[in-house]
């Protein structure tokens, strides 16, 4: 493809891209409209899920009286775990169906939109639980048809749940984070007011952000979308297709407004100004990575946070042990992007140029460990842990980490480098510590 050598067409890759673009509101103010939404896509009985801590929020408040206004039932649900498990979805799902809806709205961060996107699923579409779930863990059965009407609305800017067609969960018995994916998932709406976040915990915005900048980094530096076998059906192209021109100019403003942004954000959470890029930067790299998709940080993290013993992080409401999505993220990044530089340094100095780094008169082959640096100093600045000793592994962990990871295929075949169990293992012990 003309517009960028990356894209270089090779034997047997494919030659197109599919582009599904979310159906987006963002500005202060838009959760108070939800009522006209929900009755523009023929809702009249709503579902509203939430956590119990944001349920006793004004966002939530503000949704239920907005429904109500425009004459629609709502029964709230705040049930919802954070950081879900099948056992959770589960629990939503009988919710879903017990309440006999024709449409959910979720208000939240991403575990609670990604439960209303399982429960919208398994009581529209009722099959084995593990029926719909990523292979090889599950089937990757398609999903057969269109879901109720969704309206997410996040009150949190990481996982950009409400771009994607995505749903992530721990399987408990497994000890393993998995997920479903299918373009029927993606919410009818998204509903992105910046006012939402002004409660947010300081260490939650910084988690939240640099979930954001991996999925950036990850969708830029994915093996291009020509490398990609060509699909023997041209409508059986997979979500995650690989970096393409129109992710990626998502993914470098997502990565110059975190770098502006963040560090200033997490000093000041509750300042709207700065809510408003960092939500927009979500919003970007969601669009991005819900095309692109994501790689080896995203692949490591399920194994961390899946395996988490007694970690307990400050400022997520959890009656368990957990890693926070973000964390469990950013603590294999820099690893990873020293890994991942020789495979194509001008994208990994690209993102080091959008996050804030000096890049006068560094040579290509230093690229992904002045990214990795950039990355570890914004880490320190805003109090991320150290590495995976930071949230409770040792290099006795390791084995069992790769073991769990090894098993994201739709992730790894995503890496611009070929990985397998070595590598998975060098960088598991690489991502101990950073300083």
């Amino acid at each position: 493809m003309a517009l960028s050598d990356y894209f270089k067409p090779v034997p047997g890759g494919d030659t197109a891209f599919t582009v599904d673009p979310p159906r987006i509101k963002f500005g202060v103010g838009s959760l108070s409209e939800i009522g006209d939404d929900a009755r523009g896509l023929g809702m009249t009985r709503v579902g509203l899920l939430s956590d119990a801590t944001v349920a006793g929020l004004e966002p939530v408040a503000t949704a239920q009286k907005a429904l109500t206004s425009a004459g629609i039932d709502v029964t709230v649900y705040s049930e919802v775990e954070v950081e879900p498990t099948d056992r959770s979805f589960k629990a939503a799902t009988d919710f879903a169906q017990d309440g006999n809806f024709d449409g959910f709205v979720s208000v939240g961060g991403g575990s609670t939109i990604d439960t209303a996107k399982a429960a919208n699923l398994y009581s529209s579409h009722p099959a084995d639980f593990l029926a719909y779930v990523n292979a090889p863990i599950g089937e990757a059965r398609p999903i057969p048809g269109p879901l109720k009407p969704h309206i997410a609305c996040p009150t949190t800017f990481g996982t950009a749940s409400e771009c994607t067609g995505i749903a992530i969960f721990d399987l408990l018995e497994m000890e393993a984070k998995t997920g479903i994916a299918h373009r029927n998932l993606r919410p009818s709406l998204g509903v992105l007011d910046p006012s939402t976040m002004t409660t947010l915990p300081p260490a939650v915005v910084a988690a939240n952000g640099f979930d954001v900048f991996s999925h950036a980094v990850e969708s830029l530096t994915a093996r291009p979308f020509t490398q990609r076998e060509a699909p023997a059906n041209a409508t059986e192209r997979p979500l995650y297709q690989g970096a393409n021109p129109y992710s990626d100019l998502a993914c470098l403003e997502a990565i110059r407004l975190i770098g502006e942004n963040l560090i200033e954000g997490v000093a000041s959470p509750a300042d709207v100004a700065l809510c408003e890029p960092l939500m927009f930067a979500g919003m970007l790299a969601g669009i991005g990575f819900g095309n692109a998709g994501c790689h080896l940080p995203h692949a490591m993290s399920y194994a961390v946070a899946g395996l988490v013993r007694d970690y307990k992080p400050d400022g997520w409401p959890s009656n368990h042990p957990m890693v926070p999505h973000g964390l469990s993220v950013i603590v294999n990044a820099p690893a990873v992007f020293r890994f991942t530089g020789p495979a194509c340094p001008e994208r990994h100095l690209q993102a080091a140029e959008a996050m804030g780094a000096d890049t006068a008169g560094v040579s290509l082959d230093d690229a992904g460990d002045l990214l990795a640096d950039r990355v570890i100093d914004m880490m320190r600045q805003t109090g991320i842990p150290n590495g995976l000793r930071g949230v409770g592994y040792s290099e006795e962990d390791v084995p069992k980490l790769v073991s769990k990871a090894h098993p994201q295929q739709r992730l790894l075949v995503n890496s611009p480098k070929p990985v397998g169990e070595a590598e998975l293992d060098a960088l598991f012990r690489d991502s101990m510590s950073y300083w």
